[in-house]
């Protein structure tokens, strides 16, 4: 990765949130801060920018001051719909996607994605138990082999990123810093943790 690549960091909040009974989860508030908020917080010092890719209440999401970018393909069709636009709106290098759900990822999250990028215009993390294609550092240059795959009707993160000839991170030092907050028990739990 080029020093002086721009790098700009997305929080991923454009989903239906079915498992949140269909409420916005980006706007679901952990202790008194919204979801998104601490998702952005640590993006925020790791990168240059920060954006969120929403497609409801776009009114809370832009009292924000940051950049607000819907998806330009209709009916909520996946995080590959939300990755997409981004990239096509947004003038960077490289983007540091993360689900607005996973409130406590890591401060070197960056660096570390980066120091194994290898020539790889994606890479994303493994817990050492699984992985979290959402949370991917991704190149610009995908953006065509993005329209097509999405044009195609796929929609499966991984197999995109696979095809892609991106490869995951090791995390397995760290896996709880990848855990989502998918339902209303999960947040009940997170609730208690601190």
């Amino acid at each position: 990765m080029d020093q002086d690549s721009v790098v700009t960091g997305v929080v991923l909040a454009g989903g239906r949130s079915t498992r949140m009974g269909g409420r916005d989860k980006g706007l679901i508030e952990l202790h008194g801060r919204p979801l998104w908020k601490w998702v952005a917080d640590k993006l925020s010092s790791q990168v240059e920018n920060v954006v969120i890719s929403a497609n409801r209440n776009l009114d809370s999401y832009q009292a924000s001051g940051l950049p607000v970018v819907q998806d330009s393909l209709a009916d909520f069709p996946g995080p590959l719909a939300g990755i997409l636009s981004v990239m096509q709106q947004i003038n960077s290098d490289w983007f540091l996607f993360c689900p607005c759900d996973t409130p406590a990822i890591p401060d070197d999250l960056l660096s570390r994605l980066e120091a194994e990028i290898k020539g790889s215009p994606a890479v994303w993390v493994n817990d050492g138990e699984r992985d979290h294609p959402a949370i991917a550092l991704l190149h610009r240059r995908l953006i065509p082999s993005l329209q097509d795959y999405l044009r195609a009707g796929e929609r499966r993160v991984m197999v995109f990123l696979r095809q892609s000839g991106g490869h995951s991170v090791d995390f397995s030092d760290r896996p709880a810093a990848f855990v989502n907050v998918n339902t209303p028990e999960e947040l009940a739990h997170w609730q208690e943790r601190q």
